[in-house]
């Protein structure tokens, strides 16, 4: 009986060490590409079908964000009305100034009149039963002056936000140190709003 040559031998034995020790990586291998499936698959049910549409946002965002009640009117609303402060605000320092920016939204929810708050029984019935109540109405000053009044801002604290001195701001743009330029008193005591100047006339 003839054996084959040890050369030939050896050469098997190195082959069959190498599968053998390689088996775990491959396992490996199999659990990776495994993982990277069911990523794939739960990533198609979690990322929104319009992400990526536009940008790295959903692009349906945009839409949505539309479709939300406005809020804001613009300055040519207020001038509707308020013509004569128009005309002294078109010659003064916030001639660009949105009028809304110091007064607040020219849209407003009314308050819904006060109700007895529910217990948890008559909650839980209700959210069977009854569809959310729909978010309070949406007015305009200009609809209804009397129930939706314009914000009168506090000068004192309105004009600093602005105007608190800042190295980031313009060297030309008005600013001051508001522990150092007045000690009490609302801006409007010696500046116009609506044309700020050095006194309340609002001269330049």
């Amino acid at each position: 009986m003839r054996l084959p040559p040890p050369a030939r031998v050896d050469t098997e034995m190195g082959s069959m060490s190498v599968f053998k020790d390689a088996g775990h990586l491959f396992r490996f291998a199999g659990l990776f590409v495994l993982a990277f499936l069911v990523f794939l698959v739960v990533r198609h049910y979690v990322v929104p079908k319009s992400f990526g549409q536009y940008g790295h946002y959903r692009g349906a965002a945009m839409g949505e964000i539309a479709q939300h009640p406005a809020k804001f009117a613009g300055h040519d609303t207020c001038e509707t009305c308020h013509s004569d402060v128009a005309e002294k605000k078109s010659h003064g320092k916030h001639a660009h100034v949105n009028c809304e920016a110091c007064h607040g939204a020219l849209f407003q929810r009314v308050a819904a009149p006060e109700q007895p708050r529910p217990n948890l029984l008559q909650r839980a019935v209700a959210s069977v039963t009854h569809p959310a109540p729909p978010d309070p109405q949406l007015l305009r000053h200009i609809d209804d002056p009397t129930t939706v009044k314009a914000v009168l801002p506090d000068t004192a604290v309105l004009c600093i936000r602005c105007h608190t001195a800042s190295a980031a701001k313009p060297k030309s743009f008005p600013q001051i140190v508001p522990a150092d330029h007045y000690a009490g008193p609302p801006c409007g005591s010696c500046h116009e709003p609506h044309s700020p100047g050095m006194d309340a006339g609002g001269a330049k």
